[in-house]
């Protein structure tokens, strides 16, 4: 059967992330709190799943309220918790987690490392961190169908999107998120989406806002991640991701400031790409030589706040 000219323009453009650099930007109203946009989930809920209801407004943070908050999550809320017991108890795998996002995601370059005992080195410093490594295994190099370049949280929550995940492997009408979901029962999930609709920020926290109350739905437990951002970059979501986690109560994954004291803040020269991963196809984390680039500690800082997140859940169960 021959593809329509949209369907293969659209595979090519998903080959591979939009640089911010060439977004442009457009002119958004604030006058309305992020946290106060409400929201409700579009996927259909099936027979034992749970409705999420919008958060009722709470304070709003200050735009660089992010600047300050750490990089990895201190603790999980009451609210995860119970989140994670119900996911237990309709059985969610523990030993599992998904990622969902765009290109700064896909195996091989997000945590597939983990999966590789040859290709890392902890150290002295991140042993500590070889237990959740043991436990997780099978989720660091999985390939989600709900990450895929130029993926965005509109897109993995429309059916009509899994062309380009694994529609062989999905149900009719069910989208990448839910398919991700359904297929790997993961307890936990990692959620990133670094692009920004050329800089409409309200249908960006629109779009976020519903695809964590999916997750919650599922009773799934979500992480969602800042991104790195150049001082000088018109456009930043951070305030946003912060503002989200805050309303939710649902653990925060700070990567952005992570990257603030890396040359460029960990980007390339396009302002969007991390710099490079690895010297000769290894991370080593105790090499201060491979210490400087954003991909390393991009793959480091999501390690700990897994394994933060993690520990907490079970340490009060």
């Amino acid at each position: 059967m021959k593809q329509s000219p949209f369907i293969v323009i659209l595979l090519v453009f998903l080959t591979s992330c939009v640089s911010r650099a060439t977004i442009p930007v457009t002119e958004t109203d604030t006058s309305t709190p992020f946290s106060q946009v409400k929201t409700s989930p579009t996927q259909t809920l099936r027979p034992g799943e749970t409705v999420i209801p919008s958060p009722s407004p709470t304070s709003t943070l200050a735009p660089d309220a992010w600047k300050s908050m750490p990089i990895v999550p201190q603790g999980v809320s009451k609210a995860m918790l119970e989140v994670y017991q119900r996911g237990l108890a309709r059985g969610r795998a523990p030993s599992r987690f998904s990622k969902i996002g765009d290109c700064q995601n896909i195996t091989p370059y997000f945590l597939a490392v983990f999966g590789d005992s040859s290709k890392y080195r902890l150290g002295v410093q991140y042993s500590y961190l070889q237990p959740t490594i043991d436990h997780f295994t099978g989720s660091w190099s999985r390939k989600s169908v709900a990450t895929h370049g130029g993926f965005v949280a509109a897109t993995v929550l429309s059916s009509d999107w899994l062309i380009v995940a694994r529609p062989d492997e999905c149900e009719k009408g069910e989208t990448p998120a839910a398919c991700e979901i359904r297929l790997y029962n993961p307890s936990i999930a990692v959620i990133s989406m670094e692009e920004a609709w050329s800089g409409d920020l309200v249908k960006y926290n629109f779009y976020m806002r519903k695809l964590i109350e999916f997750v919650l739905s599922q009773d799934v437990v979500p992480i969602i991640a800042t991104r790195a951002e150049s001082p000088d970059f018109p456009i930043s979501i951070n305030a946003i991701v912060v503002q989200i986690a805050y309303d939710y109560d649902i653990p925060l994954w700070n990567f952005g400031v992570a990257t603030v004291p890396l040359p460029n803040h960990g980007l390339q020269a396009d302002h969007f790409h991390l710099t490079p991963a690895t010297i000769e196809g290894n991370y080593y984390f105790d090499d201060p030589a491979r210490m400087v680039f954003g991909w390393t500690w991009r793959n480091l800082t999501a390690l700990q706040a897994i394994d933060a997140v993690y520990r907490s859940l079970n340490s009060q169960r």
